[in-house]
């Protein structure tokens, strides 16, 4: 046996599998192992390695001792079992002795049956042991697999897979709403942090003041100044037209694939700190008055519904003009 495990594959698999047994029991979390967060494993690992050495010297020091005292004949005896191949070591005999309970040609006459169909007889050989046993585990499985799915009612394989995609679909939708490079126009929020409105303001200088010029008074772009929007006004709106672009043919390209959802949040932001200041040469107002910076103190739902509200209008109006 030790021919085929050395020590240095004895000592590391067993304290492999000790280790997995006690990770298992302990319980520790996804992020750290069990050694770790409870310290009491971790010296009882190092107590069990103690000890598995402790084991291997002890038996290696035993074995020498006991080939020392061996006669001649036992130790070319030992030798000639450690020089047979694997299939042919006692061990490896003994267990399939046991697992097979097959008999020797020699005792073959006490296993005939008296039927003999033309000189064939026929020898009564007990059925293995290994396959008696995986028999009874079948039948044993087979009844707990009916009285857990067909009496207990246990969910089936599409139910489990239905369940397990509901609960990974609420995981995303959680995740979705803390992450912030996954937001959406409806959850975007007016950014009032320094740092938040400084990038805000970084990214707009570099890539929309071309259009807008850098005190948002408009130049190919309209005013951002004023309260009058072409596409609406409020984080939802200048979230959506940032992401989006403007209008087809004529109106600001669409920004998505350049700025994460979380930079368009705070172009937003900065865009709104805009309206009411007097820029320099300020742009004449395009669009309606559907949104004000003063709209943020009556709170986002309340100033969102009035966006909503005042666009049904003003398309009301446009479909009576034609």
């Amino acid at each position: 046996m030790k021919k085929f495990f050395p020590i240095y594959v004895r000592v590391p698999l067993l304290f492999g599998i000790f280790f997995i047994l006690v990770e298992w029991l302990a319980g520790g979390s996804s992020d750290k192992p069990a050694f770790i967060e409870h310290p009491i494993v971790l010296i009882l690992l190092a107590l069990f390695l103690f000890a598995l050495i402790a084991v291997e010297i002890v038996a290696s020091a035993t074995n020498k001792v006991l080939e020392k005292l061996m006669t001649p004949e036992e130790r070319a005896e030992k030798a000639r079992e450690e020089s047979l191949p694997l299939s042919q070591a006692p061990w490896v005999k003994k267990l399939m002795s046991k697992m097979t309970r097959s008999k020797g040609i020699e005792e073959e006459h006490n296993l005939l049956l008296d039927h003999d169909y033309d000189g064939i007889k026929e020898l009564n050989n007990e059925l293995p042991p290994w396959w008696v046993g995986l028999f009874y585990a079948t039948i044993i499985f087979a009844v707990i697999y009916l009285l857990r799915f067909e009496v207990f009612g246990g969910d089936s394989q599409v139910m489990e897979f239905e369940k397990e995609m509901a609960h990974a679909k609420e995981q995303v939708e959680e995740y979705k709403k803390n992450a912030p490079d996954m937001l959406t126009a409806e959850q975007a929020v007016f950014l009032t942090d320094p740092a938040d409105l400084a990038v805000g303001k970084t990214l707009f200088d570099t890539n929309c003041a071309v259009c807008h010029k850098a005190d948002g008074g408009g130049a190919i772009g309209p005013n951002l100044t004023d309260d009058h929007w072409i596409l609406g006004g409020g984080m939802m709106h200048i979230f959506n037209t940032i992401s989006e672009g403007g209008r087809p043919g004529k109106g600001m390209v669409p920004w998505k694939s350049t700025f994460k959802p979380s930079e368009i949040e705070k172009i937003a932001s900065y865009v709104i700190t805009l309206n009411g200041t007097v820029p320099a040469e300020a742009k004449a107002p395009e669009g309606d008055i559907i949104w004000s910076k003063a709209d943020l103190d009556k709170g986002e739902d309340e100033a969102s519904t009035n966006e909503a509200e005042q666009v049904d209008v003003n398309q009301a109006d446009d479909s009576s003009d034609n």
